[in-house]
């Protein structure tokens, strides 16, 4: 039986510039999310992980975004798809939390207006008292206590923790099939975090959605996904299940993303492990790989030439040609 809700297939993102450049902030990507798992998409800024959160829902603006590719839901190619389309299906089947809840809710309306208004977007039939009644049980559903005083509120008045739950309760009203969180907790320190991502592995568990979860925190990698893909310059450099991206890292990338996390169990006088250098110029073309000015085991075939992505084991790739037999890579 196949599980897969959203297969995407080359996946290729182009932002057009004002004074006619272009930039390629997604290049071929490819990957599918399974019904009731987590899936992480991990990487430093600039990778296009967001980029490929938006080109999902079709949130770049369609003037200066150019997608190509396929993105499969359930079968069906949402890149074919017209904007009145793509609004039944934002919020109803695949509903997005966004970074920062005090840029993406409406400041002049009430929070539990807003949930009401998208709900009624999608059941248009139903009462306002229907969906007010939903609007309080997903507040209270999100934790959030006295839904009935935080209906009348506005998203100033809550604190952070509390924005980011409304945000998660306007993404789940409509009970949608796949949620994707593009950086969640990024604005939040670590108590409130660590109680977003049990919020939301709470809900995965009661309601068997499927997340689709960008980070750049390995920490929040390793709590919440079963799978994850790493991300670079605009490319999958590597994937696998979860235990093997930590026990057995194949792409230097990954590796130097690892050795980069702070330990507990480090001396004081541990020094912070850096990846040296900066990530390639996505305006202008990547000849060979993206990461060989950065990789210490870089050969002459990585500046010249493209890897492909190498099975290296049971549902592991990576990007690097040390895993081709007819090269020779130390690894760093």
């Amino acid at each position: 039986m196949n599980d897969t809700l959203l297969e995407v297939r080359k996946l290729h993102v182009t932002f057009s510039s004002s004074h006619g450049g272009a930039l390629a902030a997604v290049r071929g990507i490819d990957f599918s999310l399974r019904a009731g798992e987590t899936l992480g998409i991990v990487g430093e800024s600039g990778c296009g992980k967001s980029a490929t959160a938006k080109a999902l829902m079709q949130l770049s603006p369609r003037h200066t975004t150019s997608l190509s590719g396929e993105v499969l839901y359930r079968g069906t190619n949402l890149l074919t798809f017209s904007e009145k389309k793509m609004q039944s299906v934002r919020g109803k089947e695949i509903g997005m939390i966004f970074q920062d809840p005090m840029t993406s809710l409406n400041p002049t309306i009430k929070v539990g207006e807003q949930i009401v208004e998208g709900y009624r977007r999608h059941f248009p039939n139903t009462s306002y008292a229907h969906a007010k009644k939903i609007a309080l049980e997903t507040l209270l559903k999100v934790g959030i206590p006295h839904p009935e005083e935080r209906f009348g509120s506005y998203p100033h008045t809550l604190s952070g923790g509390m924005r980011q739950r409304a945000m998660i309760a306007v993404a789940l009203a409509c009970e949608p099939k796949i949620l994707l969180a593009d950086e969640p907790t990024t604005a939040l320190d670590v108590t409130i975090q660590a109680q977003i991502l049990s919020l939301l592995k709470e809900i995965q568990v009661a309601t068997a959605t499927s997340i689709l979860l960008i980070t750049h925190d390995m920490s929040v990698v390793a709590k919440m996904c079963d799978r994850v893909i790493v991300m670079y310059a605009g490319q999958i450099v590597e994937s696998a299940p979860v235990r093997e991206i930590f026990s057995s890292p194949q792409h230097p990338y990954t590796r130097k993303l690892l050795a980069a996390i702070p330990h507990l169990d480090h001396p004081k006088d541990h020094p912070l492990i850096p990846i040296e250098g900066t990530p390639p110029n996505l305006s202008h073309p990547i000849k060979g790989c993206g990461f060989c000015s950065r990789c210490p085991s870089a050969m002459k075939i990585c500046a010249a030439q493209a890897p492909p992505l190498f099975e290296v084991g049971p549902h592991h790739l990576s990007r690097c040609f040390k895993h081709d037999a007819r090269h020779i890579c130390t690894s760093p």
